[in-house]
């Protein structure tokens, strides 16, 4: 589960709707490589390169539900 502390330290919170997400830090110069994760059955995760959460669409997990 999506701790309040990784809420609110996460650089950024995006709200996705499929379980399979993409990367890149944002592009430009401050960008990283594009890289893919699977959420599996956490319904979130976070990147490894920039730490932005990305959280599934409409889950338990999702602040806008």
């Amino acid at each position: 589960m999506v701790s309040e502390v990784e809420l609110k330290t996460a650089p950024e919170v995006l709200i996705v709707e499929d379980h399979k997400i993409a990367c890149d830090g944002g592009g430009g110069a401050l960008g990283h490589p594009k890289v893919w994760y699977e959420m599996g059955d956490e319904d979130y995760v976070t990147c490894k390169y920039c730490d932005r959460l990305f959280i599934l669409k409409g889950s338990e997990h999702d602040p806008n539900r």
